[in-house]
This record gives C-alpha cells, sequence and structure tokens, in this order.
C-alpha cells in the first residue's frame, strides 16, 4: 500500500479545496450580505458582537486561504475554532443528524483540525514560499 503514500499531495488538495470552497461560500453571505445582522445574531447567542465579524472574516477569509493553501495552518485552526463555536452555541441542541444538527459543522472542524497538523501539501503556495504549512512528511 506504499504506493498509495504518493498521493497524499492530491489528498491534501481535495481537502483544502473542499473545505475551503465551502467555508468561502458561507462566509461570502456573512460579509458581503449582512455583516451587522450576522454580528447581532452571535450577540443573542450570549457571545460579544464583534466575534460576529470575527466567525464571518475566518469563514470567508480564511477559506480563501485554505483554498490558495496560503498560511494553511493558520487559517484551518481559525475555521476549526469558529466550527467549534458554531456547534457549541448553534447546533449542540439538535443532536448529531437531523435539521440543523452539528454533523455538518463537525465534519468542517474534523477537515479544518486535520490541516492544522498536515498543512497545505505541496500542491500550496505555503509550499512554494517555503513555510512550515506546506511541509509534507
Amino acid at each position: 500500500m506504499r504506493y498509495l503514500d504518493r498521493l497524499q499531495p492530491l489528498a491534501l488538495l481535495v481537502m483544502r479545496l473542499a473545505l475551503g470552497a465551502i467555508m468561502v461560500a458561507h462566509g461570502y453571505h456573512k460579509v458581503f450580505g449582512g455583516l451587522h445582522h450576522y454580528a447581532q445574531f452571535v450577540a443573542s447567542l450570549g457571545l460579544p458582537a464583534w466575534m460576529g465579524y470575527l466567525s464571518s472574516f475566518a469563514e470567508f477569509f480564511g477559506g480563501l486561504l485554505v483554498l490558495l493553501g496560503l498560511f494553511t495552518r493558520l487559517a484551518a485552526f481559525a475555521i476549526c475554532v469558529d466550527m467549534a463555536v458554531a456547534i457549541w452555541k448553534v447546533n449542540w441542541h439538535n443532536g448529531l443528524i437531523g435539521d440543523k444538527g452539528y454533523e455538518f459543522p463537525l465534519v468542517l472542524a474534523a477537515l479544518g483540525f486535520a490541516l492544522i497538523f498536515l498543512g497545505g501539501g505541496p500542491i500550496a503556495l505555503d509550499h512554494i514560499r517555503g513555510g512550515a504549512g506546506g511541509k509534507l512528511k
């Protein structure tokens, strides 16, 4: 099975593209379609309103960075934390599956968690710039 190891860079690329595309799509509507309304929603959850802005930017700009493979570990960390808070404050009481369950944000958090430790891989801007986020062992 060692021959499959050669495909690890492709697997990391697919992980990055999937996570990045989803986060950009979700963050876009928050950043450009109602940033203040989203901040008010976050405040209604008992969190400071400024965390709504932070969350929106983590999703949109963090997603862009993950797509590019630039500062991948840092962006993946921000996404992972964002999804953990979403699960805790929004989805947990709905259970794992079903309407507004936490299965989807859990998968996104897991992808982010993996990218924190694996980095963007050799098919990433991190690798080109020589950053630690692109190294694959």
